[in-house]
Order: structure tokens, then C-alpha cells, then sequence
């Protein structure tokens, strides 16, 4: 099912966890979606200053139900576990920083805020834990290194 020009349920969804439900309720749908939205500026702008024109921004985890979260380690409260969350692959420290430059100028631009913009690393992967709420976004922002 595509929910934004570029963007699909199914990896909205996608899990390692095998023969676990990860089907996100009505009201995760909405939020996963709204992610999305943000998704979807953010790849317009990466191609635009970065890009090759049609670059895909790829997640690696979006939402999860409260099974998959457990068995891959998600911490308890997760913007995952609503569909508020994602984390977007990066290739390197310098991609990870130029999608959180471009996550902070929509925001500023468009007047509204997100969640959590987290830059984390795990051995030489990195990636990007991007989340925007519904309402009561905090704006909060730091780097997590495993090293």
C-alpha cells in the first residue's frame, strides 16, 4: 500500500522478527503517514542539493508493534511503537549529518517541529532516528555513538 509518493506500508512495516504481527492500529497509520510527509521533503531537498536527482531515502526500521520492538531492543516508551518514528540509513557520518541539516531547515522553514532527530552510529553503521508526534514535539536533538 503506498502512503506518500515514494513511500509504502510495507516498509513502513518491514521487521527481521519473524511470525510476529507488526500491523500498526488506525491511529499509528496516521502517524506513520505524517512521517512520511517529512519523508518525502526530505528526499526532494537531498536531491536537490545532494542528490542524483531521484536518490531514495531508505529506512531501516519504522513502526513497531510492542512484540517487535521487545525482540529487537527498542527502549520501552519508542516513537516506533505509535508510528512516529524512523530510522533512515545513512551512508556515512557526512550523509547522516547532511539529512539532519535538511530535517532542521523543514522544520524552521515550515514552523513545525518534530520530535527527535538522533544521529547514532553502531560499529561503522549509521543512521538517522527521525520522529514527529501529532502534538507535544520536543525538538530534541543529539548524536549516540556506540565507541
Amino acid at each position: 500500500m503506498k502512503l506518500t509518493e515514494h513511500f509504502t506500508l510495507e516498509e513502513m512495516t518491514r521487521t527481521t522478527v519473524k511470525g510476529v504481527d507488526n500491523t500498526p492500529s488506525p491511529n499509528a497509520l496516521a502517524n506513520i503517514i505524517r512521517v512520511c510527509r517529512w519523508l518525502e521533503m526530505l528526499r526532494k531537498e537531498w536531491n536537490s542539493r545532494y542528490g542524483d536527482g531521484d536518490d531514495p531515502v531508505i529506512i531501516n526500521s519504522g513502526y513497531r508493534s510492542e512484540a517487535v520492538n521487545k525482540a529487537v531492543g527498542g527502549a520501552q516508551q519508542s516513537n516506533h511503537l505509535t508510528g512516529c518514528a524512523v530510522d533512515i540509513r545513512a551512508c556515512g557520518l557526512e550523509q547522516a549529518l547532511r539529512y539532519a541539516v535538511i530535517l532542521l531547515d523543514i522544520s524552521d522553514q515550515n514552523r513545525e517541529a518534530f520530535d527527535e532527530l538522533i544521529l547514532e552510529k553502531k560499529g561503522y553503521v549509521y543512521w538517522v532516528h527521525f520522529a514527529v508526534r501529532p502534538a507535544l514535539n520536543r525538538r530534541h536533538v543529539k548524536c549516540i555513538n556506540d565507541n
